[in-house]
């Protein structure tokens, strides 16, 4: 760990800290895990002493930036890790095993200033400024789907069923049930779970909350999953497209902003039952989706997923109930007023929560912010429509690669804004590099195609 001087960095009240000290002491809780993540969304973790927690919590924890994807040179690389009292959870644990809490951690600079290379400082910042513009909330409910394989070292999966395949046809009831028990345990809580659309594909969907929460959670749940799936002998992928012909993995994403406890979303009067505000943060979504396409899919992998026929939405449209348009407003039920929201479908699980929840977020705003105009909603199956068809309905696609959209994220004004000056540099040389290792490979795929006949 590196050493940095002691300084009172807390974060938090005292009242906060006592309640996680005497939780551990009280659970008999062995070792204590730190976690942050890095700009891509890998988590990073390191474990301390129940005796280091009171200094941990007091002035957090040091260690070297320089190794942790997208943070700090070398040459002033000291960071330290602040520990959020409010994430301190129980990791799931059976007898005879370590007990082991965990908490979530804001990450700063030696002096105690937040660093503009975390991503949850990222969310935080647009927090700021919903609450600038008058909101109080911004909840989000996130829909992630995966891939359960026998191994990581290929894609052979555990069953054959589709949506919603019960008992025989779905081979991992029990093992998603599992996953619940564990989410619950940690204070996630889940609405419902299924089998999805491809072979040995799941869901299971966490109940909405405020943004910095649900990033936290979201970094929670895809460990858990792949957790419990490897206690059970198989292996979870939140990897956007890991079979051929089959549908990828999504993360739907429902979003509403609240003030003084109301949704600000909703209006009663409207033919669309859509306020001013919700409609205006619809279309900041949409004027802003291409350039913002490579935080929600980072992945080369992503694209291979967007594309249409594959219940993957590309065409830049919003609608009531046609799942091909990007954005969707879930039907209206009288009397549910507070679930007015906006489902926005083109993320995948593999992205970093707190970047997207941030952009998403900022993209909205800039919608209210600037009056943006919400076009009609195109209710037609945007798959069905020929290109001139679209064009003429002046409808955009997504880009179509991972080089297409970090080029259209390179120019973003508002993806900058979002992101903070750090993040968004680091962000756009991590994404080209990636696109150029991937664009000189030469796959299976071209060997097959091309050798004998070239």
């Amino acid at each position: 760990m590196a050493q940095v001087k002691s300084k009172d960095r807390a974060t938090s009240s005292k009242a906060a800290r006592a309640k996680v000290l005497a939780q551990v002491k009280a659970e008999k809780i062995e070792s204590i895990l730190l976690w942050f993540t890095d700009i891509e969304g890998h988590l990073k973790s390191f474990a301390i002493t129940p005796s280091e927690l009171a200094d941990a919590l007091d002035d957090g924890m040091g260690f070297d930036g320089s190794s942790v994807t997208g943070f700090n040179a070398i040459e002033e690389s000291d960071m330290v890790a602040i520990p959020d009292p409010t994430t301190f959870r129980l990791m799931p644990w059976r007898a005879g095993e370590t007990k082991v809490g965990r908490m979530i951690c804001d990450v700063v600079t030696p002096d105690g200033k937040p660093y503009d290379g975390d991503p949850r400082f990222v969310l935080r910042r647009a927090l700021e400024r919903m609450q600038s513009m008058g909101f109080d909330t911004f909840n989000i409910g996130p829909e992630l789907e995966y891939f359960l394989f026998k191994d990581n070292k290929g894609t052979e999966t555990l069953d054959e069923g589709g949506y919603f395949a019960m008992t025989t046809l779905d081979a991992a009831t029990e093992l998603r049930n599992e996953t619940i028990k564990a989410l619950e345990g940690m204070g996630v809580a889940i609405e419902y779970s299924h089998h999805e659309v491809a072979p040995s594909q799941h869901e299971i969907d966490m109940r909405y909350a405020p943004a910095l929460e649900m990033a936290d959670r979201t970094i929670t749940y895809r460990l858990i999953v792949k957790e419990i799936a490897a206690k059970n002998g198989v292996y979870a992928t939140f990897m956007p497209k890991p079979i051929f012909g089959e549908n990828g993995s999504g993360m739907h994403v429902h979003m509403s902003l609240f003030k003084d406890g109301r949704n600000s979303f909703f209006d009663a009067k409207d033919k669309y039952n859509l306020s001013p505000v919700g409609k205006a943060f619809i279309a900041g979504q949409l004027k802003h989706a291409r350039e913002m396409s490579s935080v929600f899919a980072q992945w080369v992998n992503s694209y291979k997923r967007l594309v249409p026929g594959y219940e993957a939405p590309v065409y830049v449209a919003w609608s009531r109930r046609n799942r091909s348009a990007l954005v969707r407003i879930p039907l209206y039920k009288p009397g549910a007023e507070q679930a007015t929201r906006a489902e926005i479908r083109c993320p995948d699980p593999s992205c970093n929560p707190y970047l997207t929840f941030a952009t998403l977020l900022h993209a909205g705003l800039e919608g209210i912010e600037k009056g943006y105009k919400l076009e009609d909603p195109m209710e037609t199956n945007l798959y069905h429509l020929t290109e001139t068809e679209r064009k003429k309905l002046g409808i955009i696609e997504l880009p179509g690669s991972l080089g297409e959209a970090i080029e259209e994220t390179a120019k973003s004004a508002l993806v900058k804004k979002a992101l903070g000056q750090h993040v968004f540099d680091h962000y756009i040389a991590l994404k080209r590099a990636e696109w150029n290792d991937y664009r000189l490979q030469v796959t299976q795929w071209e060997l097959d195609r091309y050798l004998k006949v070239l």
